[in-house]
């Protein structure tokens, strides 16, 4: 989700969690200051439902105790740092992360959907924030105006992973394959398009 602006003076963790309970706009915490959410395309849109619906019918496919999320729930840095981020997905595996309905713990994997406003803040510092909550295992950020995902693993010293369409990708923290393709269905940018058109023309 596209990150706007800094608003107002700095505020109390406290205060922070109770103005978003009431908010029309969605807010990140930064350390006291607070930063306004903008909205996203509609290619935006889709590719977080596609990742977030492919993995939430693999869970229910396999009765897993995992379950993804969209923009709307926070994810907590963790207990020793005050900030809270709006992913664009999700995923917990810890049922007994119950600590509060608004946010989550445990984030196992995130996932960012890169727009032109916000793709050097997803890959410098937001990304290290990231890097810092105890239980993350893969951090993904995929572009929307070409087909790149890329996923950056903890078992691999957080090294960066290109995909591309025509590849799988394998989520390991929590034993989920789905196809790049599937995650850019129906987005609409030239990449996509034209390999429609060809694997068409193959059939």
């Amino acid at each position: 989700m596209p990150l706007a602006k800094q608003v107002g003076d700095k505020v109390s963790e406290e205060e922070y969690l109770k103005s978003e309970l009431t908010s029309e706009v969605r807010h990140e915490y930064i350390d006291g200051y607070v930063y306004a959410m903008a909205g996203a395309s509609i290619n935006h849109n889709r590719i977080s439902r596609n990742i977030s619906n492919l993995l939430e019918n693999d869970f229910i496919k396999k009765d897993s105790p995992c379950e993804s999320f969209l923009s709307d729930m926070k994810a907590k840095e963790s207990e020793e740092t005050t900030k809270y981020f709006y992913p664009d997905v999700l995923v917990t595996c810890d049922p007994d992360d119950n600590e509060s309905e608004y946010y989550v713990n445990t984030s196992i994997i995130i996932v960012e959907v890169l727009s032109e406003s916000t793709r050097k803040y997803d890959l410098t510092a937001k990304k290290l924030y990231y890097f810092n909550i105890p239980t993350l295992q893969e951090y993904v950020v995929i572009e929307q105006d070409l087909c790149q995902i890329i996923v950056f693993r903890k078992s691999n010293h957080w090294e960066a992973t290109y995909y591309f369409l025509g590849d799988d990708i394998s989520f390991e923290s929590i034993d989920v394959t789905i196809s790049v393709e599937n995650i850019y269905r129906r987005v609409d940018n030239k990449e996509m398009v034209d390999f429609l058109k060809d694997k068409k023309g193959a059939e």
